[in-house]
């Protein structure tokens, strides 16, 4: 009877931990602003199997988790996988090596272009 139980509550621990990391990689790709199609493709997966895993039907393996590294390698693994720390593992590194100032004698900034890894692109004037 214990070890009915004990598997009962491991399975519903799983089960939940499976769910909130498609719901990690679901705040992920919003973050990104890709689509799961987009990610699969950069990935390198079958659009399918991205479908499978955030319904719950396919649980990531390890060439998932290898995958989305090294095309995705500021996305902390530990908190798609646990949720523990940021989104992103070296957002404060980046935020380092930023100059804090853009410096040119003489000239001044008339228009800032940001463009977005979906092909479209902002202005601020």
């Amino acid at each position: 009877m214990d070890v009915l139980f004990f598997n009962k509550v491991l399975i519903t621990f799983v089960n939940q931990m499976d769910c909130n990391m498609n719901s990690r990689l679901l705040r992920f790709l919003s973050a990104e602003n890709i689509s799961q199609s987009q990610f699969a493709d950069t990935i390198g997966v079958a659009r399918a199997s991205i479908s499978h895993i955030l319904s719950g039907r396919n649980r990531p393996g390890f060439d998932f988790f290898e995958k989305v590294a090294a095309c995705y390698p500021n996305l902390s693994l530990e908190w798609l996988i646990t949720g523990k720390g940021k989104m992103y593992s070296h957002a404060d590194d980046e935020a380092d090596t930023a100059p804090d100032r853009i410096e040119s004698p003489g000239k001044t900034i008339s228009r800032i272009v940001v463009f977005f890894n979906d092909g479209t692109f902002q202005e601020y004037f």
